[in-house]
C-alpha cells in the first residue's frame, strides 16, 4: 500500500472517529429536546485549554483532564438550564435555542481568549508523544492516532451498548418518542434531559482533549469547525443513531484527509459540507436514520 495514502487513511480514520464523538453529543441532546447545542465547540476548545493550563500549574496530566471534564459538564448543565429550557419555553418551538447556544459558544471563547491569552497554546502529551510509532506490515502508525481511535470508538460502543441494554438508555428512548407520555408513565424526564446535556458536553471536552493531542496546540478559536464537521457526520449517519454517528464521522474524516492529501486542504471542509448537501438531496433521514413520521 502507497505510504502515503496509508497515511491519510490512517489520519482521517482518527479524525473521523472524534467527529463522530461530537456528533453522538449532538444526537443526545437531539434525543432528548429535539435541539442541538452549538455551543460544543467551545465546551471542546475550553477542556482542552484548562487541561493546558491546570497543567501548568503543576497538576498531573490526568487529573487535569479530569478537572476539565468536571467543568464542561457543569457548562452543559448551566446551557440546559439557562439557554435551552428558557428557549424551548418562550419560543413556542421556534429556533430560538440556536440563538442561545451559539450565543453562550462565543461568550465562552470571548473569556477564554481574556484569561488564557489568544495565541496558541502547547498542548501536553497525555498517553504517547508525537515520536511514538508501531511499524505494522512496514508502515509506520503513531500511538496517538491509535489511541484517539481507540478511545472514541469504545466509548461510541459503550454507549450504544448503554442506550440498548440499561434500564436508563430505555428511558431515554422513551423520552425521544414522546416525553409527555414519558412523564406520565414516571420517567424523571427533566432529570434525563439535564443529564442528556452534561453528557453530551463530557463528549465534547472528551472530543476536544483528542483532536488537541493530535494537533499538539489549542487555541480560544478551536472547536468552531470541529462542531460544524461534527454536525455534519450526524446528518449523514442519520439523527439520533449512535452507529450512524460513528458511520458518518468515519466517511467525513476519510474523504476529508483523501481530498486534502491529493487534491488541497484548503477543500477538506468543503467536500464535507458538498457530503452534506448530496446526503439531504439523496437520503435526508442519513445511512442509518429512519423517516420521521407526524402524528396524524
Amino acid at each position: 500500500m502507497d505510504d502515503f495514502f496509508f497515511s491519510l487513511l490512517l489520519a482521517g480514520i482518527s479524525v473521523g472517529a472524534v467527529y463522530a464523538l461530537i456528533a453522538l453529543g449532538l444526537n443526545l441532546t437531539f434525543w432528548t429536546t429535539k435541539t442541538l447545542n452549538f455551543g460544543q465547540g467551545s465546551l471542546m476548545m475550553l477542556c482542552a485549554m484548562l487541561t493546558v493550563f491546570l497543567s501548568s500549574q503543576g497538576l498531573a496530566t490526568a487529573l487535569a483532564v479530569l478537572g476539565s471534564l468536571v467543568a464542561v459538564a457543569a457548562l452543559g448543565m448551566f446551557i440546559e438550564r439557562w439557554t435551552v429550557r428558557p428557549a424551548l419555553q418562550s419560543s413556542g418551538g421556534s429556533m430560538g435555542w440556536v440563538v442561545s447556544t451559539l450565543g453562550f459558544g462565543i461568550f465562552l471563547q470571548g473569556m477564554a481568549a481574556k484569561y488564557f491569552g489568544s495565541q496558541a497554546m502547547a498542548f501536553p502529551d497525555v498517553v504517547f508523544t508525537a515520536q511514538d510509532f508501531v511499524t505494522v506490515f512496514g508502515q509506520y502508525i503513531s500511538l496517538q492516532y491509535l489511541v484517539v481511535l481507540a478511545v472514541a470508538v469504545a466509548l461510541i460502543l459503550a454507549f450504544e451498548l448503554f442506550i440498548r441494554r440499561t434500564v436508563w438508555g430505555q428511558a431515554v428512548h422513551a423520552v425521544s418518542l414522546d416525553p409527555e407520555l414519558a412523564l406520565v408513565q414516571g420517567i424523571p424526564v427533566r432529570r434525563l434531559i439535564l443529564g442528556s446535556f452534561m453528557l453530551s458536553s463530557i463528549l465534547a471536552g472528551v472530543a476536544g482533549v483528542l483532536i488537541a493531542q493530535i494537533g499538539g496546540t489549542v487555541d480560544p478559536a478551536f472547536g468552531f469547525d470541529l462542531v460544524l464537521l461534527g454536525f455534519v457526520a450526524a446528518v449523514l449517519g442519520g439523527m439520533g443513531s449512535s452507529l450512524g454517528a460513528l458511520a458518518g464521522g468515519l466517511l467525513v474524516g476519510v474523504i476529508s484527509k483523501l481530498v486534502g492529501g491529493y487534491v488541497s486542504t484548503a477543500a477538506e471542509h468543503g467536500i464535507a459540507f458538498a457530503l452534506l448537501m448530496l446526503a439531504l438531496a439523496v437520503r435526508p433521514q442519513g445511512l442509518f436514520g429512519r423517516p420521521e413520521v407526524s402524528k396524524a
